[in-house]
Order: structure tokens, then sequence, then C-alpha cells
């Protein structure tokens, strides 16, 4: 399901993780990390009780007075620190996270308000915030398990372990609080950010199946594709209105088989879909009763995501680009950087089969066929409004007439008439609005470095 190809030089079966749409859609999420922490403190704190009960238990059965009073001593010093970590440690989250939000607001005022969604999926963010809170409960935990008692015949629980894992929760803490600090400051960084969405990009271009019939699957293009049999029933969608975020491709597959039809997601990802709007079209066969589930199978949400939607890099790309060429920001060294890398995932997209993804099952039969953005709506997204407001900037109209010239060296015959349009169109906007020529020939000249 999804990419394959033999030794015989058939495609090489790819499969789909079950799991795969839950797993993207809890990265978006903030809540789980914490959530996931919290639990996970209980049950370690409840371990450490268990572990320091044990202790006191053989000393008292081996009638060593004198260790239980020497573990008391050590856990009464470790309750003064144990009290300081419990009255500061809340105090540091909020501190540490009010900043973090003042970081984020920058970011997105100064690139793109959807790199916010960097943010909420860096790993390190959620780990540093889930081992804050956790160490904070595990204090509280531990003051509670202290008693007041101080004769060591008499005293029902020492929280020796307890407080040891206190202590190793701070140090963790402190470790993660220094990566926290280096990886927001490198995310406030347009280098930085503009690579983590180019290598999100990436994945999904790695994960689409290289079926060489999938443009002419939808029609996109000349020459014979799949036989996907008559249209006999479509499947509306009836849940909240919303963008189309991802579908279950390996459970949508294994409904097909188990059905004997093909199905055709109608909507591209990253579409907005509204209720009564057609989802699923079937083809090859009548309709089943198994194929009533089928609304389950996709995702709405408020936003775009990574998971399976091509164009959403390029489209973040393009914004940070037309923000740094805006008259409030003027930055075209950062619309550079941003053409420098739509440049670089078109090239890595220039060789794959467009227009519509043909996902089969364990025996090359194709199931699902999903469209995706055609080469030519790529490149109009990559370029039409960069070039727009890019005319009045030399370094940018000389990067971006570089960047086409590569593609153009790079791509094979068929798909080079949208990049000659686009130089074409470049050419004439400056040939327009730069009046000296002297100028014009500056700024129509192809630098890979903008004016390096």
């Amino acid at each position: 399901m999804g990419d394959w190809k033999t030794t015989d030089g058939l495609p090489r079966r790819r499969r789909h993780r079950a799991l795969s749409p839950l797993r993207e859609h809890l990265r978006d999420t903030f809540w789980f990390a914490p959530t996931a922490a919290l639990v996970l403190v209980f049950v370690v704190w409840a371990a450490a009780t268990a572990a320091d009960d044990a202790i006191l238990t053989a000393l008292r059965d081996a009638g060593d007075e004198d260790a239980v009073s020497d573990l008391l001593g050590i856990a009464e010093d470790a309750k003064t620190v144990v009290t300081t970590i419990s009255a500061a440690m809340m105090t540091f989250i909020g501190v540490v996270f009010s900043i973090s939000l003042v970081a984020v607001q920058m970011a997105a005022g100064q690139f793109s308000p959807r790199v916010v969604r960097i943010f909420v999926r860096s790993r390190i963010t959620k780990a540093t915030f889930a081992v804050f809170l956790a160490t904070f409960v595990q204090s509280l935990l531990v003051l509670t398990s202290y008693d007041s008692q101080r004769d060591p015949a008499l005293v029902a629980s020492i929280p020796l372990v307890q407080s040891v894992l206190t202590l190793i929760l701070v140090g963790l803490s402190v470790v993660l609080f220094v990566m926290y600090v280096n990886s927001t400051l490198r995310l406030m960084r347009v280098a930085h950010v503009v690579d983590l969405i180019t290598r999100e990009a990436l994945r999904v271009v790695a994960g689409m199946p290289r079926d060489s019939s999938g443009e002419e699957a939808l029609g996109t293009s000349t020459g014979p594709g799949p036989d996907l049999g008559s249209e006999t029933a479509r499947f509306a969608h009836h849940g909240r209105a919303g963008v189309l975020r991802d579908v279950d491709i390996a459970r949508l597959v294994r409904m097909a088989r188990q059905n004997g039809v093909v199905l055709r997601l109608v909507p591209r990802i990253g579409d907005f879909v509204v209720p009564g709007n057609p989802v699923f079209a079937v083809h090859g066969g009548p309709a089943t009763k198994g194929l009533r589930a089928l609304s389950f199978q996709v995702s709405v949400g408020a936003e775009r995501t990574f998971h399976q939607d091509l164009g959403f890099g390029l489209r973040q790309l393009s914004d940070i680009a037309l923000r740094a060429l805006s008259p409030a920001v003027n930055d075209p060294t950062t619309a550079v950087q941003a053409v420098d890398r739509i440049v670089q995932f078109l090239s890595s997209v220039a060789q794959h089969p467009l227009g519509a993804l043909l996902h089969r099952d364990r025996r090359g039969i194709v199931r699902l066929v999903q469209p995706v953005p055609g080469w030519t709506d790529l490149v109009d997204l990559a370029f039409t409004e960069i070039r727009g407001c890019a005319v009045s900037s030399p370094q940018v109209t000389r990067r971006l007439l570089a960047g086409l010239e590569d593609l153009l060296g790079a791509v094979s015959e068929d798909r080079r008439a949208p990049l000659v349009r686009h130089r074409t169109l470049l050419t004439q906007a400056v040939e327009r609005t730069v009046p000296e020529a002297a100028d014009r020939a500056f700024a129509l000249h192809p630098d890979r470095q903008g004016i390096g």
C-alpha cells in the first residue's frame, strides 16, 4: 500500500502505518506529552513509595535502628531541597513559557503565522514542559510522604528514594532548560525555520508512491492510465467544516480491497470541505455496507498539516518570502533564503509523478487514488506571488532567474512550460518597472546569491 518496486523493475511496495494519522495529530497538540508525563510521574512515585516502604521494613526486621535514624536524617535534609523545588518550579515554568510565547509572537510576525506550528511540534519544547510539570508534581507528592514522627521506632515513612528521584528530575530539568533555550533561539532564526519547513516538506515527497501512471489517473496528462471502472457511488462529508488534513490511507486501501472496489478521494488534502461536499467516489463495484465507515477515515481540522499535504511547505516558504518583501519588513535577503528552499523542493519533486497518487494493496492492485497538486500547480504556488512582489528588488529577481534556470536544466521537456512562462513574465515585469537600461540588465542577470 504505497510506493513499491521489485528487483524486476516493478514498483516496490511501501507500507503505510496504520497509526500514522494519530501520531501526526498528537504531534500537532501540546497536551499529550505533559499529560503522559503526569500519569508517568504518579506511577513512578507509587513505585518509589513501595521501595521506601520495603527499605524501612527490611531495616526494622533486621533490628538496625541506627540505619533507620541515619536515613531519617538524610530524608530530613532532602526535605528542605524538595520544599524549595516545589515552591520555585511553578514560578519558573510560568516565567520560561511567558518568554516563549513572546518569542512565538515575534516569529509569527516576522515570518508567517503558520510557523507557529513548528513551535507546537517541537519535541524539546514538549519534553521540557513535561519534565518541568513532572518535577513540580513529584515534589508535591514527596512532601505528602514525609512523616511528622521523628522517632526511628515509630516513623511510618522515610521518602528517601522519592527524594532522590526528585533531585534527578531537577537535574534533568536544568539540562532540558539549556537545550530548550538553545532550540528556541534557533527557531527565531530564519535560516533554521526555512530549513525545518523544507525538511518536513521533503518528507512528504519521500512518502509519495513513485507510480508512473499517477498523472494520468485523473486525466492530468496524456496517455493511458489505470482503469478505475465506472463510478458507482459517492460519499459526502458529514462532519464539521474545515480543512481536509489527511486520510487514513492504510485503512482505506484495506476497505477497498475487502469490498473489491477502487476509492477516489475527491478533494485534495488542504482543501476546505463543508458538510455535503463529496469526499470519496467509488469505482468498479457497487457501494456496499462495508463502505459506510468511509467518513471516519478522514480528518478535518482548522489548519493544514504537513502529514500528506504536498503543497503546504511551498505555501509557508512563499509566505515567508512575501512577508520579507513587504514594505513593512523590506528584507530581500530573507526572501532569497526562502527562494533557495523553494528551488530545492521543486528540484526534489521534479522527477515524481504528480496530479494523483495511486495506492495499491499487497497484490499491486490500485485501491485508492489520491489527488495531489500537479507540476504546474506547484510552480505557480512557488513563484506567482513572489514574482509579483520582487520586481523592485534586484536581489530577489536575480535569484528567481537563477532558480528558474536551474530548474529548467533539471526537469523533463514536458515540465518546462510553466518555468519558461514565469521567467518571461518576470523579465517583462522588470522591463516595465525599471526605467534605466543598466538597472534592468543588472536585475535580470541570474545570480544564485541574489547579489553575491
